[in-house]
């Protein structure tokens, strides 16, 4: 059945993709940020049996853009020590009151179109890292085995005039863990079954955020040209420029509402903390830089005193700013993506929006020559113990790394940063080829992913022989 989407690329810099997601619910400027409304913003009120009753989720909430269901996968992950997997599905035990739920393909595909929905999500396992290569690799082939029941679900609900939206489109979801070989083949597998687009999951689950974007790069090429990326679950405005940077187009992530709530906010100067002392009489607001309600109307200071009030219109103000925040950072790529600046963009404040702004304005009361005196010599202080603690060490690391990238030569056994070991066939420039596994698979890595290399080239280990 021919794909009832369509994604059009508009533009690219180097691997950074502006486009154009049409949906039947409304069209999508890519790239794009998904506000996060679990349960359509009502916490454990209704059934989906109620809401295909009301109409679906659109219908409930009067929301008449596209709408993204998960399909309970990331459950499998996050209710691990109470569930039971096996090849029809999984089996939860209830957080609440413990009774059984049952979970498979089928039931995930009715859920989800009894929501009515734009996009379902497919049912898959999502294994928490780090974790064991071989059940890495046998949950992707059970992923794999499922998403093939989802999509023939799917189209008997529509045939038999059941699902509430028939124009639901199916995104599948490539899974791996943190390595590099089951993620390729894994993408190559899914990709096969020409679904309306493609999502890579499993990843921001315990892995660091180096080894997440080395799996982000290496699945990119094997993800069809013409279909939408979604990075599931990411992450801080930092993760979403590199993301985008290495060719993802949709990102989720409850992280703006949720540090919202903390008082946490994101500034196009980095993150404060609006409960810290400093803020209580700055009349400013959260972001001079920023035009929604919350900036245009209240101060710092009146959002910190509701606060420490605990009214919920804190809460309120400060998670409409974080969302209006992310989501015109989205306007901002797409705008720069569109003049072809996008990598400058990416270099100024891919660090700098994930930066918690802790020692800025200091405040100093005294204005006399001890004041001065004692503010320079706090500052020589802070400085020697920067070099020291983190400067030297640091530069010392980068030279070990350099000496390592460059002494490497075919036959070297590497092992990378997200834990792919293999043996160097190959070495061009600033990237290399490994050859891993028992099939031998080779892939391409720079030399920027090397974690650790032994001397195992032919000459050197013919040379112990003989000295032997």
């Amino acid at each position: 059945m021919p794909s009832l989407t369509t994604y059009k690329l508009l533009k690219q810099e180097h691997d950074a993709r502006r486009g154009e997601f049409k949906t039947v619910h409304g069209t999508v400027q890519t790239p794009a940020f998904q506000n996060v409304a679990t349960a359509g913003a009502i916490k454990g009120g209704l059934s989906a049996q109620d809401l295909k009753d009301m109409g679906g989720l659109r219908k409930f909430t009067r929301w008449n853009g596209p709408i993204l269901t998960d399909s309970g996968g990331f459950q499998v992950f996050s209710l691990a020590k109470l569930r039971k997997i096996t090849e029809e599905g999984v089996t939860f035990a209830s957080h609440l009151d413990g009774h059984r739920i049952f979970m498979g393909p089928e039931q995930s595909m009715q859920i989800q179109a009894n929501l009515g929905s734009t996009i379902a999500m497919a049912f898959d396992e999502c294994v928490e890292n780090p974790a064991q290569h071989d059940y890495s690799k046998a949950s992707c082939e059970r992923t794999t085995r499922w998403l093939k029941r989802c999509k023939a679900e799917m189209a008997r609900l529509k045939h038999e005039g059941i699902s509430v939206n028939p124009d639901q489109l199916l995104f599948g979801i490539n899974q791996g863990c943190t390595f590099a070989d089951l993620r390729v083949e894994h993408m190559k597998q899914i990709a096969d079954l020409d679904l309306d687009g493609y999502a890579i999951g499993g990843l921001a689950v315990g892995e660091p955020t180096e080894v997440m974007y080395e799996m982000i790069s290496q699945v990119e090429p094997y993800m069809p040209k013409d279909k939408i990326r979604y990075l599931m679950g990411v992450g801080t405005p930092g993760n979403i420029i590199e993301a985008v940077s290495r060719g993802v187009d949709l990102f989720d992530c409850v992280m703006p509402s949720r540090n919202a709530r903390h008082g946490h906010l994101n500034t196009w100067g980095g993150i404060i903390n609006i409960k810290n002392a400093k803020y209580e009489r700055d009349e400013r607001p959260i972001d001079p830089a920023c035009g929604c309600p919350a900036c245009r109307n209240y101060s710092r200071a009146y959002i910190r005193h509701l606060f420490k009030a605990e009214e919920i219109l804190g809460m309120r103000l400060a998670v409409m700013h974080n969302l209006w925040f992310y989501n015109h950072l989205m306007e901002r790529i797409r705008d720069e993506l569109d003049a072809g600046t996008f990598t400058a963009f990416h270099d100024k404040y891919v660090k700098l929006l994930n930066f918690e702004r802790r020692f800025c304005q200091m405040q100093f009361l005294t204005t006399t020559s001890e004041g001065y005196i004692s503010l320079f010599f706090t500052l020589a202080l802070m400085l020697v113990l920067l070099y020291f603690m983190i400067y030297r060490p640091q530069k010392k690391q980068e030279k070990k790394d350099a000496a390592m990238r460059n002494s490497l030569e075919i036959g070297d056994q590497v092992t990378t940063i997200g834990g792919v070991i293999g043996r160097v066939v190959a070495i061009k420039d600033d990237t290399f080829v490994l050859e891993t596994g028992a099939d031998r698979v080779k892939i391409r890595f720079t030399k920027t992913a090397i974690g650790s290399v032994e001397k195992l080239n032919m000459d050197k280990a013919e040379s112990k022989t003989d000295k032997k």
